[in-house]
């Protein structure tokens, strides 16, 4: 069995990615943690990519920009990312995203429900 360092959360935000001159596309990101995330999309991307990934929040808060993102895995038309790098005002963004999802359904701020 597998154990991760850091929680997962299921969401579903849309999500744009590109590397430059390998692949381009867009997708649904549906799993959610601090360190990464899992998305699906009828592009296909081959393990070992860096992607720049751009997730578009509900509730009209702007996109998080994820400077660089490491594809870990590709399987069953998804495949899953590790951020490697981020500015400091989107790491912020994303833990902050990140809490939220921590404290639903309890006492989440600004309903959001996930759906793009």
């Amino acid at each position: 069995m597998e154990h991760r360092q850091h929680p997962r959360f299921p969401v579903k935000f849309h999500s744009s990615f590109s590397s430059a001159n390998i692949v381009s596309g867009e997708g649904n990101l549906v799993d959610l943690s601090i360190r990464g995330c899992r998305i699906l999309s009828a592009t296909e991307v081959k393990a070992g990519t860096t992607l720049q990934l751009r997730v578009d929040m509900s509730g009209g808060r702007p996109p998080i920009q994820v400077k660089q993102a490491v594809v870990r895995w590709c399987r069953d038309r998804g495949f899953g990312l590790e951020f490697v790098s981020l500015a400091p005002d989107e790491w912020a963004r994303l833990q902050q995203v990140v809490k939220e999802l921590e404290l639903e359904p309890y006492q989440r701020v600004g309903s959001t429900d996930g759906t793009a």
